[in-house]
C-alpha cells in the first residue's frame, strides 16, 4: 500500500466527490475558522490541477495564489471569488438560521 499525504487524500475524495466539496466549504463557512478554509482551498487547489492550473484558469499570478493559499494568507475577496469560480464554485449569500 502507498502512503500519501492527507491533503492528497483530501484531494481526492474532492475530485470523486465534488458534492463533498461544496457542502465542506459551506460548512466552514457558517460556522469555521479562516484557516480551516485555506486548507480546504488548497486541498480542492490539488483536485482541480494544482497551483498553476486553478491560477492560470483564474487569471492569478501562481506565486501569490501559493501565498493566498499559504496558513498566514488573507485573501482578498476578488481573489477567492476567482478561485472558486476557476473550480465550477461561487460564493453565495443567504440569511443566518434563527437559534
Amino acid at each position: 500500500m502507498r502512503d500519501r499525504s492527507h491533503d492528497d487524500a483530501m484531494a481526492e475524495h474532492f475530485r470523486e466527490h465534488p458534492e463533498f466539496a461544496v457542502e465542506m466549504l459551506n460548512s466552514i463557512l457558517e460556522d469555521g475558522e479562516p484557516g480551516e478554509l485555506l486548507i480546504a482551498l488548497r486541498q480542492m487547489t490539488k483536485a482541480f490541477g494544482g497551483v498553476q492550473a486553478v491560477a492560470e484558469k483564474a487569471h492569478l499570478n501562481p506565486t501569490q495564489m501559493y501565498r493566498t493559499l499559504s496558513a498566514e494568507g488573507n485573501p482578498a475577496l476578488s481573489s477567492l471569488t476567482a478561485i472558486l469560480k476557476a473550480m465550477g464554485l461561487r460564493l453565495a449569500v443567504e440569511p443566518v438560521k434563527a437559534a
